[in-house]
């Protein structure tokens, strides 16, 4: 099975193709060109093309799609999630979305101690989740969390847990979260699409899938929800808004 993958919730973004064995293909653009990364809509179409030709397919050759709900950056949450609709309903491909949060963790599923994902939410705030290993992947703890650095420093020190944070948000207050006695990882500070679709991969398999027209975007914010989202129209017959 051939899965494309698209995760542009953050000032980073990655477009990979892959199947149960491995990445076959992947493009992403990050931090070192910042220019780009200020411009997923002009990333991603090509970087889709580009993983295409360098596996040398077709996209008929796609089996499904898919896709970073968030939560992350409104912006490029709208130019990921779109595209990778658009690219579905025209071939009637079935479609998996993840929270962006989760796909951070899942790269450090073999650490045996919690984890917590923390993404730059802007604004002076973050996004963060708790997680543990499991056998294959990660097991988010809780919901999704949005506050200043001070209250995750808080829950942080509060906890009982050893923690290892991971992700930008977790490197830009690596002071602050290591004071309240956490780790903060190197690498990985991004969502990738790689990890994406190795996520994505088992519930392809599982045909725990949905139309493209079911997946809406995880907000944190609601002024975020209301820029616009709801405004953009039907995706051929679809409806799109809030959840």
């Amino acid at each position: 099975m051939l899965v494309l993958g698209i995760e542009t919730s953050t000032p980073a973004a990655s477009v990979c193709l892959g199947t149960d064995k491995g990445v076959v293909a992947s493009a992403a653009i990050g931090p070192g060109l910042p220019e780009l990364a200020r411009a997923h809509g002009a990333f991603v179409a090509p970087a889709i093309r580009y993983c295409l030709d360098t596996a040398g397919v077709d996209a008929s050759a796609v089996n499904g799609v898919a896709v970073s709900l968030g939560p992350g950056l409104f912006t490029g949450m709208r130019v990921g999630i779109t595209t990778a609709q658009a690219f579905a309903h025209a071939r009637s491909l079935p479609m998996v979305g993840l929270a962006s949060l989760d796909l951070l963790a899942f790269p450090h599923r073999h650490v045996r101690r919690q984890l917590c994902s923390v993404i730059d939410a802007r604004r002076g705030e973050l996004f963060w989740a708790t997680y543990k290993s499991v056998h294959g992947g990660v097991q988010r703890l809780g919901e999704f969390r949005r506050g200043r650095p001070d209250v995750l420093a808080a829950e942080l020190e509060a906890t009982t847990e050893d923690t290892l944070c991971v992700g930008e948000g977790a490197v830009q207050h690596r002071g602050l979260l290591e004071s309240a006695g956490a780790d903060v990882a190197e690498g990985s500070v991004h969502p990738d699409a790689r990890a994406l679709v190795a996520l994505a991969m088992g519930r392809f398999i599982r045909e725990e899938t949905r139309r493209p027209e079911e997946l809406t975007p995880i907000y944190l914010r609601q002024a975020d929800a209301q820029i616009g989202w709801a405004k953009r129209g039907a995706l051929h017959g679809g409806t799109a808004g809030p959840p």
